[in-house]
């Protein structure tokens, strides 16, 4: 694997699609509210800042790096097929990823996991950097886990 592969820079700040892709999160959550309760202690990461840390920085960088900068990656030298605009690197990695998830949601959540997934994908090959991913992986975390989650 190259050094290429591993860089956490380049995100194109004036990339329309990006900032449409973060108001995504907060659209998200928002249609979240009516389906699933609120956290019941909304202060709580002030109590217990290591859980928020873990989801929004140690998580969405570690699975970034493992499943798009290496497996997406991987995937990607192999199969060259699109679906416009997904990669089937991107769906294969991003079915992993859901799957993956079952180990510590239950299987509707991580089933779920599988739309955003595809969006970090998505930006993984259109910016050819983590950085973008990890910043989009980290804000969707942080609003499912401060407000639905908790500790």
């Amino acid at each position: 694997m190259s050094m290429r592969h591993l860089r956490f820079a380049g995100v194109r700040w004036r990339d329309r699609q990006l900032w449409l892709a973060l108001a995504l999160g907060p659209l998200a959550w928002a249609a979240l509210v009516p389906v699933l309760p609120l956290t019941e202690q909304p202060l709580w990461p002030f109590a217990a800042p290591l859980t928020l840390l873990l989801a929004v920085v140690i998580y969405p960088v570690l699975e970034e790096i493992v499943f798009r900068g290496v497996i997406q990656d991987w995937l990607a030298e192999r199969f060259s097929r699109k679906w416009w605009p997904l990669s089937l690197a991107n769906i294969v990695t991003s079915a992993l990823f859901a799957v993956f998830h079952l180990w510590s949601q239950p299987p509707l959540w991580a089933l779920l996991v599988f739309f955003p997934s595809l969006v970090f994908g998505y930006f993984r090959e259109r910016h050819d950097t983590l950085g973008t991913p990890i910043l989009l992986h980290a804000l969707y975390n942080l609003g499912l886990v401060w407000l639905f989650v908790g500790p």
